[in-house]
């Protein structure tokens, strides 16, 4: 057993498919089929079955979970404690922040960014996507959070580390069940909407989506913060994208109508200049950031 096994049996356990947990390892799928091959060998047990549906833990794997997360949290505790005690990194680290800090796990990469490097401070600069990629290129950040993938648009090259992916609903005012439940895009464009300026994720999403489908959205009112769109949601005013778990917990509290016949994918990143990735702070903030994704790269 190695600490390799361990994090393909972890890595699979969260994905539950071999091709995902592939690429969030960044190996093969074969290398991951052999790895976990040889921990169940090794531990004269069954971790998985397999379904039609990926890989499923078995009552054997689901107990043994929670240790090997336990072992590999200890592995990176002890990384960061032997970082810290030679630790020279000095300066002002900024950082690009977006949405609220628990969803992108603010508060846990600065507890150990302070905690790894405690000659490091940092300067938060709170903003949409299209700001804080805006001055990730011009220089005055750092490293950002971004939504979606980083535009290959001749300007400077820009590296991206995608933290999760998840995915965006289209959420109506209470009541509006008939209007937007099996509705299609084009159907949905004929609505009033809620939109964002520019620099927004829900605009440059939805900008791309209707663009496809040769649409013009009906826009109603022009907002640049997510709680400002719930509220105008939920006062009747019209459509919105709002976050997956957040829909569904805001239908469930306000009787809020969720479009069941479309949804929009993206993903949570952390990006800064390509040509900026290997510098010290740079490199040693997206280390940690992995940490508290708990991504096993």
């Amino acid at each position: 057993m190695d600490f390799t096994q361990l994090r393909a049996f972890v890595t699979v356990a969260r994905e539950g498919n071999l091709t995902r947990a592939a690429e969030r390892l960044h190996v093969t799928q074969p290398a991951v089929s052999l790895q976990i091959k040889a921990l169940q060998e090794s531990l004269h047990l069954q971790l998985f079955s397999r379904s039609a549906s990926g890989m499923t833990l078995t009552n054997d794997g689901a107990k043994l979970l929670p240790y090997a997360e336990r072992v590999l949290s200890c592995l990176v505790e002890f990384r960061q404690a032997s970082n810290s005690l030679h630790s020279t990194l000095s300066g002002e680290l900024a950082i690009g922040t977006i949405l609220d800090p628990e969803f992108t796990r603010l508060g846990a990469f600065l507890k150990r960014l302070v905690e790894t490097y405690p000659q490091l401070s940092t300067r938060l600069q709170q903003g949409m996507s299209g700001s804080v990629l805006q001055q990730i290129r011009a220089g005055s950040l750092d490293v950002g959070f971004y939504i979606g993938e980083a535009p290959d648009d001749g300007k400077t090259p820009v590296f991206s580390l995608v933290l999760t992916n998840f995915t965006y609903r289209v959420v109506a005012p209470s009541g509006w069940n008939k209007r937007v439940l099996g509705q299609d895009w084009q159907s949905l464009a004929q609505l009033p909407w809620i939109w964002t300026p520019a620099e927004s994720a829900h605009n440059r999403l939805l900008t791309k989506i209707f663009a496809e489908h040769n649409l013009t959205p009906n826009k109603v009112a022009l907002v640049d913060q997510e709680p400002s769109m719930l509220d105008l949601v939920k006062s009747g005013v019209g459509l919105s994208l709002i976050r997956d778990a957040i829909a569904i917990r805001e239908a469930h509290a306000h009787g809020l109508v969720i479009a069941d016949a479309v949804s929009v994918e993206t993903q949570l990143c952390i990006i800064c200049q390509e040509k900026r990735k290997n510098e010290a702070m740079i490199a040693a903030s997206f280390e940690l950031i992995k940490q508290c994704w708990q991504l096993l790269i």
